[in-house]
């Protein structure tokens, strides 16, 4: 008993300390509203751990995993994330090729688990489940749609789970999500006037929020040979509180486009994934996923304005109708040497963004992903790496005036992701 104690005195202290370093790192997220990235590990192998679910990062992928972890033990890491698309836009004829601006977003994760007796394990999960990165030029044709938008979000997950029998898990866990945001545009003053695309008013909207949450999910090893996995996490309404600020030419009245508060909503989806991990010689791990997101929330997103940007205007919503999809993701694991792993996976992820509401926020559609990358264990030390090309497969877009869309093709979509993850078990 004096031993689990001061286990969970440690354990209590590493999270501390988790949590202090997170916040330190959070102005690195973004880049993909959803992510999915919870690990090198994770990464490599196309996310196919929530049937495995069997080192820290199980707190992401499937936190009853975590009754397969002895002891004490964290582990902790990033994902360097570096997109890049180019939209050619058509406008009275001509068409313009414009490229995303090249940023690299860096999301870390930590987790800490901890066994409490046979039967209770605790763990603390900190990352990012969304985010979201795009840029352009400010001067770009499809400026009056956006030229900047970026989504941070950081979510704390403490989790309890109960091993019920040799072969049944069950955990639960609840979630406070920060959420940060920006969205850069501007707003053609002249076309309200009658010469189109001859003053320019930037508008600034930033705020931020916080909500909760909470996630359920059970872990069965049906077999020595195969072990299946669930996990659900909860919607997680946000209600935000912000500013939106103006820069305007002279031209512009002095009574239009006033620095004023805003507010706004937005709920962030649901999600379940089911995992079946299959060892069907020994070294050798194979697992096939699916993993549904619930992104019909994401309905709309309106902004209200406390004082009235334009006569009668004192709110602004853009519809969305995103629609739920699935992610098909498969991973094989082979340990080659008793301090090598070596990974493969797979991963077709749909997208959610219809046709009729597809914009320059997420200009994005379909994806494939080809993940791969070892793990190197040496005493009680392990360390992950992973490397992804995530390719987007091209579409097209009618014009929108009112949104600010004009026809459009998204083009060249393609990712480069590099993950690293150390972990120590005390």
């Amino acid at each position: 008993m004096g031993l689990r104690m001061y286990r969970a005195s440690r354990f209590f202290r590493l999270s501390v300390g988790i949590f202090c370093l997170l916040m330190a790192a959070k102005v690195a997220y973004g880049a993909g509203f959803a992510l999915y990235e919870g690990g090198a590990r994770g990464n490599a192998l196309g996310g196919t751990l929530v049937g495995r679910a069997d080192d820290p990062s199980a707190i992401f992928y499937n936190p009853a995993g975590m009754t397969q972890l002895h002891g004490l033990q964290v582990l902790g890491g990033a994902t360097a994330i570096m997109p890049k698309t180019d939209v050619v836009t058509i406008d009275a004829g001509t068409e313009t090729t414009t490229k995303t601006d090249s940023n690299v977003w860096v999301p870390p994760h930590l987790y800490s688990t901890c066994q409490c007796s046979d039967s209770i394990w605790l763990g603390l999960g900190i990352f990012s489940r969304f985010g979201l990165g795009t840029e352009f030029d400010e001067g770009w044709p499809g400026r009056y749609n956006s030229y900047n938008a970026v989504i941070q979000t950081l979510t704390v997950n403490p989790n309890v789970a109960l091993k019920v029998n040799d072969k049944l898990s069950l955990a639960v866990g609840a979630s406070w999500m920060w959420f940060d945001l920006t969205l850069e545009q501007k707003i053609d003053f002249g076309k309200l006037s009658g010469s189109p695309n001859t003053v320019d008013v930037d508008q600034s909207l930033t705020g931020d929020s916080s909500g909760y949450g909470f996630n359920m999910a059970l872990h069965y090893k049906a077999f020595d040979w195969m072990s299946l996995g669930v996990s659900y996490v909860s919607r997680i309404r946000q209600d935000m509180d912000g500013e939106a600020d103006f820069s305007k030419p002279s031209t512009v009245p002095q009574n239009l486009f006033n620095n004023t508060s805003v507010s706004g909503d937005v709920t962030l989806p649901d999600m379940v994934s089911l995992g079946v991990a299959f060892y069907p010689v020994h070294r050798l791990s194979l697992e096939v996923d699916g993993v549904w997101t619930g992104w019909s929330s994401y309905d709309k997103f309106a902004i209200d304005y406390r004082n009235p940007i334009l006569p009668g205007v004192g709110s602004i919503t853009k519809e969305k109708k995103w629609d739920d999809v699935w992610r098909l993701q498969v991973g094989v694991e082979y340990k080659a040497l008793d301090w090598l792993d070596l990974r493969l996976g797979y991963v077709w992820d749909d997208s959610p963004v219809p046709a009729e509401t597809a914009d320059y926020l997420v200009p994005t559609n379909d994806r494939h992903l080809y993940n791969l990358g070892c793990g190197l264990r040496w005493d009680e030390w392990t360390a992950d790496f992973s490397y992804t090309y995530l390719c987007i497969e091209s579409r097209s877009v009618n014009a929108r005036p009112k949104d600010g869309v004009l026809d459009s093709r998204f083009e060249d979509g393609r990712v480069h992701l590099m993950g690293i993850s150390v972990g120590y078990r005390f």
